[in-house]
């Protein structure tokens, strides 16, 4: 398993975590048009969880920026080296 799948992994048991009622699929195009609950208070919620996991930060811009699971993973990826 390469770092980027790990990575997906540990964000996807963020996700069902905070989404408990969520059990579709969760991939690296997924957005918060995908989980029903994903609304712009849990998306707060769900980038501190993130940046708790990972022990990285993100600055506003780059949250705004991120277009899915996979671009947010891209920036852990980046932090983690």
């Amino acid at each position: 398993m390469s770092n980027h799948e790990a990575y997906l992994a540990q964000v996807a048991d963020v996700i069902r975590d905070l989404f408990d009622e969520y059990d579709g699929p969760i991939s690296e195009e997924t957005t918060a048009g995908n989980i029903p609950q994903w609304d712009s208070l849990s998306h707060v919620r769900l980038m501190m969880l993130i940046e708790q996991e990972f022990d990285v930060r993100f600055s506003t811009a780059e949250v705004q920026g991120f277009k899915n699971l996979g671009s947010l993973i891209e920036a852990v990826a980046k932090r983690k080296g």
